[in-house]
């Protein structure tokens, strides 16, 4: 059954800011475009069963369905709805150390 993968505009603030800073600041362009492209692969494989991930324990997350993908260096933030067919990421943020 196929979800709707919905990006918010921070989401794609984020993505944005991602791709600038290793294309710009560590001057890896082609880096930066395959990193992005991995990123959004992994957004759009959540159209089939977005619930796979680890959905935060935590209040007040939990009771707001968050999940969390990670997808190299990075993780996704979303949330699905199940009863709406629907996923709406909300964050891509960095996760190295």
């Amino acid at each position: 059954m196929k979800y709707k993968v919905v990006l918010t505009e921070q989401t794609d603030a984020d993505l944005r800011s991602i791709y600038e800073y290793i294309a710009f600041t560590l001057l890896e362009p082609g880096i930066a475009v395959k990193q992005l492209e991995r990123i959004e692969k992994a957004i759009q494989s959540l159209d089939e069963m977005p619930d796979r991930f680890r959905a935060f324990e935590n209040e007040p997350w939990h009771s707001r369905g968050l999940h969390q993908m990670v997808v190299d260096n990075f993780v996704v933030f979303y949330i699905p709805k199940l009863e709406d067919k629907a996923v709406t990421v909300i964050r891509v943020m960095y996760g190295g150390r």
